[in-house]
């Protein structure tokens, strides 16, 4: 079956049976097998490149789901002895560099080196969603309103907006600032699909303001540097704004922004370790 599915997703015996790390009559000779045993032929090998017959296209589901199966009762057994392997597909927000993260990042890699991990950075809203499209198996993210179905958080960081200026700047001795204020200023902020965005837009709509940031970076550091060069005001969270010579005003009826250590459905045993050690060292 696991031949049958190879020869299906690559489209040919000679890449499956490289992607399987065996030779190709290895793999022809099993499918052939399979067929026999099944009773029709799943294959059809008539093409440049080999295609999946009705039977086969019936059956590969089947097989999928089997295979899904085996692997899962070797992850339980793992389980049961204390053993976690496998693979991670770990999600963050884009130039994350939260001390208690990267610190138990390595500790998970010292603890569990048998399990593969592969890092992605993204903006919040897409990794939410590949959280619940089972496309990510663990995500740092910001988010403003609750998660999805499917999707579980631990709130690490709930804070409002502020507007970040220089000390010298007409602002740096206010209490708050409005998005009337910031209306009238060149704002600089975060991309679309974060959560230090989404509370912009959320604290402005119910304003009745229209604040459109004239620069969008990814990092915060960027930022805050050309706040220092006099580029305009920052608008990010108060704990992305700390550096000397630089003010945090609160907005004032700011939305605030929460970022969240998720999980998708049914997490995997390494899933949930990665989550346990990161929690360790978050809280």
């Amino acid at each position: 079956m696991r031949y049958l599915v190879a020869v299906a997703d690559h489209g040919s015996f000679t890449a499956a049976a490289a992607s399987l790390h065996v030779s190709q009559s290895g793999v022809s000779a099993q499918v052939a097998k399979l067929e026999h045993e099944v009773g029709h032929r799943l294959l059809d090998r008539s093409a440049r490149s080999v295609r999946l017959t009705d039977a086969g296209s019936e059956i590969l589901p089947h097989a999928r789901a089997a295979l899904a199966c085996v692997s899962s009762i070797g992850a339980v057994a793992d389980e049961l002895a204390g053993v976690v392997r496998g693979s991670l597909r770990m999600g963050t927000v884009i130039g994350c560099t939260i001390p208690g993260y990267l610190a138990g990042f390595a500790d998970f890699r010292r603890m569990h080196p048998g399990v593969r991990v592969s890092v992605i950075e993204d903006n919040s809203d897409r990794l939410i969603a590949d959280l619940a499209a089972g496309l990510l198996d663990v995500a740092l993210v910001a988010h403003t309103g609750p998660l999805p179905d499917g999707v579980d958080g631990w709130t690490l960081i709930r804070e409002p907006l502020t507007a970040v200026v220089p000390n010298d700047h007409e602002w740096a001795g206010r209490t708050s600032v409005s998005c009337a204020d910031l209306a009238e200023t060149t704002v600089l902020s975060l991309p679309v699909g974060t959560g230090v965005r989404s509370a912009l837009a959320s604290t402005c709509a119910a304003e009745h303001v229209d604040v459109q940031p004239d620069v969008a970076a990814h990092s915060p550091d960027s930022i805050l540097s050309l706040v220092e060069l006099g580029s305009g005001v920052g608008v990010l969270t108060a704990s992305m704004t700390a550096r000397p010579g630089l003010v945090a005003v609160p907005v004032a009826r700011s939305t605030r922004t929460m970022l969240s250590l998720a999980t998708g459905a049914g997490p995997s045993a390494a899933a949930r370790a990665m989550t346990g050690v990161l929690q360790a060292r978050l809280s």
